[in-house]
């Protein structure tokens, strides 16, 4: 085949042209987003069963990551492939229900025998494709029209621009549906158990230190030497300062040894600390307590129930390093 020899800035040119005219359909998508759009996302909120999509070709590559967005942000979602359905799979779908089709130009026949077959189960349809009179708008509940607006294909022909607003437009209904469903980051964390989401939305309680005995914690009444072989011992360069009642009331820090150099022989702990130390509640989120880490200029901190609450005993202590190791940041 003959080939077009392009220099490295024709290249960069044609790309930033791509990118461009896929940024231009999406403004044309967002600027279409009308009632339908939100009957649709109704819809699949008080769906009874699950939400089913459907596609082929490249409108099914994206319609398989729509149901994968929908599933693991609180709603049932499944993929079935249209060719498939006619060979059995079409019993993947069920009363309660719902049907999102997806395709650009909303007459590919594979399609119609699954809207057929939702339509005697009284399964509802939303359809979403670029064709205005086209079989799955018009057999469709609820009509999702995309743009029709140019591939950004140089022959106009491969599926580009458009994949891509029905990639947004099935992030915009998963999104949606998932805020109106108030799925929380702890919803989310039980969806997400494994990989580096998993990690992040795991409680720092989970990955904190708690071992008594490696805790850096000394009595307010403690002289300085003894408070900073604590400091020294663990790998957290700090000391947590507790009252006869075992609450932490403040920490100790390499900050506040230079700033009392001048009379750490003779200084207890209690007159070294800052009082207004800033503490991890025990629930708080491993990607959050390393923002927290991070914002606070500070590598390490200690947990408690509530930092709200005044005086509490410490629960553990929580190091970046501890946060790095599980790969984030």
């Amino acid at each position: 085949m003959p080939k077009n020899e392009l220099n490295k800035d024709q290249m960069i040119v044609l790309g930033k042209q791509v990118v461009t005219l896929e940024a231009e359909g999406l403004f044309h998508l967002a600027a279409s987003l009308d009632d339908y759009f939100s009957a649709a996302s109704g819809l699949i909120l008080n769906t009874c069963r699950q939400l089913v999509v459907t596609g082929l070709g490249k409108s099914g590559h994206i319609a398989r990551k729509i149901a994968a967005t929908f599933a693991a942000t609180g709603t049932p979602a499944i993929f079935v492939h249209p060719s498939e359905a006619g060979h059995g799979d079409m019993g993947m779908i069920a009363k309660g229900d719902v049907l999102l089709v997806l395709s650009n130009s909303g007459n590919t026949p594979e399609l119609q025998p699954v809207m057929k077959y939702a339509r005697k189960l009284g399964v509802p349809i939303i359809g979403m494709a670029s064709g205005r009179t086209s079989k799955v708008i018009q057999g469709a509940d609820i009509a999702l029209l995309l743009p029709n607006v140019r591939e950004a294909c140089p022959e106009n022909i491969a599926p580009t621009t458009s994949t891509t607003m029905q990639l947004a437009l099935g992030d915009a209904l998963a999104m949606t549906v998932m805020e109106m469903r108030g799925v929380t980051r702890k919803d989310l964390r039980k969806l997400h158990p494994a990989g580096a989401i998993g990690l992040a939305l795991t409680p720092v309680q989970e990955v904190m230190a708690t071992d008594q005995d490696r805790l850096p914690l000394v009595s307010h009444q403690a002289d300085m030497p003894k408070t900073i072989s604590v400091m020294t011992s663990g790998c957290f360069g700090l000391a947590g300062v507790l009252d006869d009642a075992g609450r932490i009331i403040g920490v100790i820090t390499d900050g506040d040894l230079r700033r009392h150099f001048g009379t750490l022989e003779t200084a207890l702990a209690h007159e070294v600390m800052t009082r207004a130390a800033r503490f991890i509640s025990a629930d708080m989120l491993a990607d959050e307590a390393l923002t927290f880490l991070n914002d606070n200029k500070i590598n390490a901190a200690f947990v408690v129930e509530d930092p709200s609450a005044g005086p509490q005993l410490p629960l553990g202590v929580i190091h970046i390093h501890d946060l790095l190791r599980l790969g984030l940041g």
